[in-house]
């Protein structure tokens, strides 16, 4: 049993969900998200909850399925009603990220030429230049999360100095460099 795929989603007031065979669609106050199904799966909608079954409890398969349906519908609902946040920032002499047009941002990494990032539609960003900071915030957790990692992924923080893009509270462990010649 799917101790995650058990426990049942609530529905908050003003979002509503539409199913069918192959899909589920939630609206609410943020917008609308649409995810489809897999045939394994089952949703249904009772007394103002969503819950997540598969349809043969006995296949691996569809128990490794239903834990991950019901956090993926979870993170909709969430995502329509409350949205969600990431921010990241730069660390490091002469770095600075800036917002070349509205989702257009300009990277200045230390590289002999500035990046270029167009923020996917879905996807908003506010650029803190004096703190090198950005914050992106959409209601779709996984265009986000992909979003923020992309970003991250054109200078990770290094080691030894610590400069880098980094999620906002990410702890990066240094490490000693070379100790003097002899």
């Amino acid at each position: 049993m799917s101790r995650i795929g058990k426990l049942p989603i609530a529905l908050p007031q003003g979002v509503t969900t539409t199913i069918t065979q192959d899909s589920i669609e939630v609206k609410g106050p943020k917008g609308t998200l649409s995810r489809s199904i897999h045939p394994q799966i089952q949703v249904e909608v009772a007394s103002g909850e969503l819950k997540i079954t598969p349809r043969n409890p006995e296949a691996p398969f569809a128990r490794a399925l239903w834990g991950l349906f019901r956090s993926l519908i979870n993170n909709m609902v969430t995502g329509v009603t409350a949205g969600f946040t990431k921010t990241l920032e730069v660390q490091g002499v002469g770095w600075k990220m800036e917002e070349e047009a509205p989702g257009v941002l300009r990277l200045s990494l230390g590289y002999s030429h500035p990046i270029i990032y167009t923020v996917p539609q879905g996807v908003s960003a506010q650029v803190d230049t004096r703190a090198g900071r950005v914050t992106l915030s959409s209601i779709d957790k996984e265009l986000l999360g992909q979003t923020s990692a992309t970003i991250r992924a054109f200078r990770p923080p290094e080691p030894y100095k610590g400069k880098g893009i980094r999620y906002q509270g990410e702890v990066v462990r240094h490490k000693v460099g070379k100790s003097g010649a002899k």
